[in-house]
């Protein structure tokens, strides 16, 4: 199995470090999140993956080929020309799991303890096109599912809004909202269903597809999980992650 981490982000939130340097290569206990999050991976055996950047690529280039990967088999996706988004990087890439039937995406600003073969196992045995890593938790932005874990929509907590935009308070009361994690497993035959060209999140293309395809959620609440997006939140994760 393969995995792509998202490390192409201007990482505006980690202001000053982002100034001169790529925020995945932000350090939290003399390790950067990109190094923590390739020895995430290899804790469940893979050893394949592929990175994306745009953000002082360079800096990132450097660092995997001074540190050999880190143990792992690094494939660089150039997006320095522009930068792509979540959804976008990942159609960049579609090339690199070609033989695969499934793999595993990811944030590389995201730190947890969450049960990687677990999502894995799940995402397996339940058929779905992709299966989302959400918990409860306080977030301004929910994904919706229903009672079988299966993704309905999406609402902006500050906002109100929703999509699909037939969706309302009224008829979501059943939904469950869910704060997404960053990290998914995904079968392959959903990169032959993205549309969007350019520019894009993720998150359109599960609600563009969640109507017909089945977007699953593993929950993982309970489970450490950080965003380490702010200059507060390294000091955190330094004390949560050794």
């Amino acid at each position: 199995m393969k995995a792509m981490i998202l490390a192409a982000g201007l990482g505006t939130r980690l202001k000053p470090f982002t100034d001169k340097h790529p925020k995945a290569l932000a350090l939290v206990n003399g390790k950067s999140l990109l190094q923590r999050n390739i020895e995430y991976l290899q804790k469940i055996g893979i050893t394949e993956v592929l990175i994306n950047v745009h953000h002082f690529a360079d800096q990132i280039i450097d660092a995997v080929t001074t540190n050999n990967g880190w143990g792992s088999t690094i494939t660089i996706s150039d997006e320095t020309d522009a930068v792509l988004e979540t959804g976008g990087g990942l159609k960049k890439a579609a090339w690199y799991f070609e033989n695969e039937t499934s793999f595993v995406l990811l944030n590389a600003d995201i730190l947890t303890n969450l049960d990687l073969q677990a999502v894995i196992t799940q995402h397996r045995s339940s058929g779905a096109l992709a299966t989302l890593a959400v918990s409860v938790r306080n977030s301004s932005r929910y994904f919706l599912f229903d009672e079988a874990g299966k993704l309905c929509g999406w609402k902006n907590q500050n906002t109100g809004e929703y999509k699909p935009t037939l969706l309302n308070d009224s008829n979501t009361e059943h939904l469950q909202a869910k704060a997404f994690s960053g990290i998914q497993v995904i079968d392959t035959k959903l990169l032959s269903m993205m549309h969007q060209t350019g520019k894009f999140s993720m998150v359109d293309v599960y609600l563009d597809l969640c109507t017909t395809q089945n977007i699953m959620a593993y929950d993982h609440t309970g489970a450490t999980l950080l965003d380490v997006g702010k200059p507060e939140s390294l000091e955190l994760a330094a004390t949560l992650f050794a």
